[in-house]
């Protein structure tokens, strides 16, 4: 039976490289497939990996009825014999309904990409339509790491290295940015609580013993 499936995982998880891999080996066997992105990193209609691979696909607008254009796409007699979606969390919860009435009416899989919560650590709508719709959830088991070394499960927002927590839910941007710029970071939750990146605890490592000293 066909399947929406939403891959989820914080930023600098794979989560592109999966979609790219998949994409890869259906198309190896023949099949033809249906990409959808949007704001990827390396600009208007791309799909890339920070491994350096990319190919090409569909930019979603804001209004584009995705089961429209699948139908339409049909209708003139072209393929789809499945559907990635990455970077779903900016898709807005219509489309993603959109999506799940590909699968269900088109008899068609969709594979859909994304972060589920935002720098606030609250939910993107279209992250969380997917998690109610979606007849399977599979967080990615490539884990992204803390600078601490612990397991990175939240995704936070910079700049010059400093973590913001106020803006707007949507601002393109990506790890490893440089200083001045709106990044982005993984963090575990104890250091997403505590708004303290790598560049923030090594100051704080740098930082002189301030506490009182007893003379000697």
């Amino acid at each position: 039976m066909p399947e929406l499936v939403f891959f989820s995982g914080t930023m600098d998880c794979g989560k592109s490289t999966l979609a790219l891999q998949i994409e890869h080996n259906r198309s190896a066997r023949g099949l033809v497939g249906m990409i959808f992105t949007r704001n990827d990193r390396a600009g208007e209609g791309k799909l890339s990996s920070r491994l350096g691979l990319v190919t090409d696909a569909v930019e979603v607008a804001e209004d584009q009825d995705l089961y429209a254009y699948l139908v339409d796409h049909l209708s003139s007699g072209r393929r789809a014999d499945y559907v990635i979606a990455d970077e779903a969390q900016f898709l807005a919860p219509g489309q993603i309904d959109q999506l799940a009435r590909v699968v269900d009416d088109l008899g068609i899989d969709v594979f859909a990409f994304g972060i589920t919560t935002d720098f606030r650590s609250k939910l993107f709508p279209g992250s969380q339509r997917l998690v109610e719709l979606a007849d399977r959830i599979e967080v990615l088991q490539v884990e992204a790491l803390c600078w601490c070394g612990a397991r990175a499960t939240h995704n936070a927002r910079t700049i010059g290295g400093e973590m913001v927590v106020e803006g707007a839910q949507v601002v393109v941007g990506d790890v490893n940015q440089s200083a001045g710029e709106v990044g982005y970071e993984v963090l575990c939750r104890r250091h997403h609580r505590r708004r303290m990146t790598a560049a923030s605890a090594r100051a704080a490592a740098l930082s002189p013993d301030v506490l009182p000293v007893s003379p000697a």
